[in-house]
């Protein structure tokens, strides 16, 4: 096994950076590994317009550490009032890479939602007609549905009629958590792609409960069987250029994770590049891991890769125990144990 990578800069294709005094303490985990990332418009109030979302991109290069080129890719947060003007207005603007689908009321600030996916349907449309790629949240929110089940009713419920009925809209499924949604993905021939998260390629839902709550590995979609962990495994090291990395890196204060109703979101920038390396070697996949990190993801948004490189090393290396202050305290994933990988030159 070779001791030492090195690679093409590397993209997130899925992450929250929150905002205002959030923002500056979490955006340098970010910044120190990856060139470019998708971020999510999940905010309070939800990014509902190119003029939002270009105030955003600003505040968010304003907190950028000095002498930083890193480039936020912003999104819109797809709700039954948007309409097809303004997706191909964000879209002709060149600031706009995707729209994201959340289920009223599937995860943090989704209550904006959608209620029914046909309501929206003339915005596929339209979105289909100018390129702009769809971002599933893929969760149905019906509280009757078992928590590990959600994914799935999602995607024989929703995704599997919406992308038959508009075969040329490009759709990201984000953070897939099961076998059945490498296997919807894998059946489609194209225009389809999934993200994968460091915690489900890592982890089952044991990691939730086993020896007490866990609450910093608490995330949704919740982590899965072993099955579905073996699963998303074997589809990101397969080299299928329909999956890459999406750590969906979603930071809260300590306090909001850390008591009786813990919210949900895993801080993973710190160490995702790190669980990767060691997820691929376990799978004998290192030779695959560049196109996983830094290859595949451009080519779906139709984006050149990135001229620059990161080293990786086979070296141990610790979690913080937290980064931040005062109030803004934040309990990365994994905090204090010790990686079998570590970047060299972030």
């Amino acid at each position: 096994m070779p001791e030492n990578l090195t690679i093409q800069r590397p993209d997130d294709w899925h992450l929250h950076l929150r905002d205002d005094s959030m923002l500056q303490t979490v955006l340098p985990s970010t910044v120190q590994h990856f060139a470019r990332a998708i971020v999510m418009p999940n905010l309070t109030p939800p990014v509902t317009s190119l003029e939002a979302a270009r105030a955003y991109r600003k505040r968010i290069i304003a907190a950028l550490p000095r002498n930083s080129s890193f480039q936020p890719l912003m999104t819109l947060y797809l709700t039954e009032q948007i309409t097809g003007k303004e997706v191909q207005k964000a879209r002709e603007s060149g600031d706009v890479f995707g729209i994201k689908l959340y289920p009223a009321g599937a995860t943090t600030h989704s209550d904006a939602g959608v209620l029914d996916i046909e309501n929206v349907y003339p915005v596929l449309q339209a979105m289909a007609e100018c390129d702009m790629p769809l971002l599933v949240h893929a969760e149905v929110a019906d509280p009757d549905v078992d928590i590990f089940d959600r994914e799935a009713r999602f995607i024989d419920q929703v995704l599997e009629p919406l992308t038959n009925r508009f075969d040329n809209l490009r759709v990201v499924l984000e953070h897939v958590s099961t076998r059945h949604g490498v296997e919807f993905v894998r059946s489609r021939e194209r225009h389809v792609a999934a993200t994968i998260t460091p915690q489900h390629l890592y982890m089952n839902r044991n990691a939730i409960l086993a020896g007490g709550i866990r609450p910093h590995n608490y995330c949704l979609p919740v982590l899965k069987r072993e099955s579905d962990r073996e699963a998303l495994v074997a589809a990101a090291t397969s080299g299928d250029t329909r999956f890459f990395i999406g750590t969906d890196s979603a930071p809260h204060t300590r306090s909001a994770k850390e008591n009786a109703c813990g919210c949900a979101g895993t801080f993973n920038a710190p160490a995702a590049l790190s669980i990767y390396a060691q997820v691929f070697e376990h799978a004998n996949a290192l030779d695959k891991l560049e196109n996983f990190l830094s290859i595949h993801g451009p080519n779906f948004y139709g984006l050149p890769v990135n001229t620059g490189t990161l080293a990786l090393e086979r070296l141990p290396t610790q979690v913080p125990m937290s980064i931040g202050e005062n109030k803004n305290i934040v309990t990365p994933w994994l905090a204090g144990q010790t990686l079998q990988w570590r970047v060299r030159d972030s």
